[in-house]
């Protein structure tokens, strides 16, 4: 009898201590579950959980439901949670190096895009670093399409129209090109059209089809005009107290993450083009007048940028453009 009291005790022991080792991390994502972005953060939390045998489970609170994109930086950062997932370039404000994948024209196709965060990670990880964030994985939309209720085959086309804008590089785009920005979250595009509060948008074909564009705009430009990125990130602090294994781990995760993302957002690209495509949008190819017009928008911004940049922003450029 004392001998099975000393086993289940001992089952005991070691069950107290499993549990005490076993962390349930909450991640905040701004997106739907039925955007690639939050299917592959769900996949690289099962590969986590799995990789760890379960000691660390990454439970996804999507489409704001737990913080609100823009305060989803601050909640990694003061600790509230450990490691969420944003759009980089909101935080162009606080350094224009995060901003630099929306900046109109700069990279414009996935290779392009590639050669930029190689440019762009180790600034931004020491960036990030001085607010106690650490990048896992960062992953492409589809490059962005214009989205209008007519056909724009001038950029004086887009002159008057209430613009929808995401960030800062999209709102000095708009009011360079005669529109009037107005900042509008991608769960609240219907609505905003619906009200009147936009009438055109540059996106991706992924939110495009998520937000069923085609019950208010009747035409999908696809001009290409960059590919930005969503990063995920984690609190340095809560990363450096997990082992050794457990950090391996997530480091592999995270990689494999990044690759599956990038690939995930080729694929989607092609599909929710089909996607509008089969809903009635008319799919226009740009006219060589459009893209010219863009394309000196965008040098616009990227030569005023170069005037006023951080040091860390022109680095980032310097080191892209020499590859």
């Amino acid at each position: 009898m004392n001998k099975l009291t000393g086993i289940l005790a001992g089952a005991a022991v070691a069950f107290s201590v499993t549990a005490a080792q076993a962390q349930e991390w909450n991640m905040p994502t701004p997106y739907s579950d039925a955007v690639f972005h939050t299917q592959n953060i769900i996949e690289f939390a099962k590969d986590l959980e799995e990789a760890t045998g379960g000691s660390l489970k990454i439970t996804v609170h999507s489409a704001g439901s737990l913080f609100k994109h823009a305060d989803i930086k601050n909640a990694v950062r003061s600790r509230q949670v450990p490691i969420g997932e944003f759009f980089l370039s909101r935080l162009a404000n606080e350094n224009a190096a995060f901003g630099l994948d929306s900046l109109p024209f700069l990279a414009a196709s996935y290779d392009e895009a590639e050669k930029l965060w190689a440019a762009q990670k180790p600034v931004i990880t020491e960036l990030l670093a001085e607010q106690n964030l650490m990048p896992l994985f960062a992953v492409p939309w589809p490059a962005q399409g214009l989205y209008t209720k007519n056909e724009i085959k001038t950029v004086a086309d887009l002159s008057g129209l209430k613009f929808r804008a995401y960030n800062a590089a999209l709102e000095e785009f708009a009011t360079l090109a005669g529109a009037a920005p107005t900042q509008v979250e991608a769960p609240d595009i219907p609505q905003a059209f619906a009200t009147g509060q936009v009438e055109a948008m540059i996106t991706s074909p992924s939110t495009g089809a998520s937000s069923k564009a085609w019950d208010f705009v009747s035409y999908y430009t696809p001009i290409n005009a960059w590919v930005p990125k969503n990063i995920v990130v984690v609190n340095k602090a809560e990363f450096d107290r997990l082992d050794e294994e457990t950090q391996a781990a997530i480091l592999l995760a995270a990689a494999t993450a990044e690759a599956r993302g990038w690939e995930m957002s080729k694929a989607e690209a092609a599909a929710k083009t089909a996607v509008m495509a089969e809903n009635g949008m008319n799919i226009v190819d740009p006219s060589p007048e459009l893209i010219a017009g863009l394309k000196e928008i965008g040098a616009k911004m990227l030569a005023e940028l170069e005037t006023n940049a951080s040091p860390e922003a022109l680095a980032v450029i310097e080191a892209y453009q020499a590859n």
